[in-house]
């Protein structure tokens, strides 16, 4: 593969090698855009950034089980630092939350 700007690309393998093409025609580019919210965490206001998808899949859990994102998301830092001790990064905590909860719910993990 050749760049527009003339730079060739170091592959591995080749196209052939893949059997699943993560780009479906629908393939919504925005999804990938990241944004940063601010979120009340048990009472302490931190901003938090996450990618498009991840934002509408909390949307979606939270309507589920009736509550606002942020209290969603309190519901998730307690439970991490009572059975766990807390977790350096929350961010990906919350995107593994995302993806469990998509997959356990037989959703598709893009939901836009």
């Amino acid at each position: 593969m050749v760049y527009e700007d003339g730079r060739k690309a170091n592959r591995v393998g080749s196209f052939k090698d893949a059997r699943v093409d993560p780009f479906i025609r629908e393939f919504d580019m925005g999804l990938a855009q990241p944004l940063s919210r601010s979120v009340r965490l048990n009472g302490f206001a931190t901003c938090l950034r996450l990618e498009q998808v991840y934002w509408d899949i909390l949307a979606e859990m939270a309507k589920v089980n009736c509550c606002s994102i942020s209290s969603l998301l309190s519901h998730v830092d307690r439970e991490v630092h009572l059975r766990h001790g807390g977790v350096k990064n929350f961010s990906g905590l919350v995107r593994v939350v995302c993806v469990v909860h998509s997959l356990k719910e037989g959703n598709d993990v893009i939901t836009a």
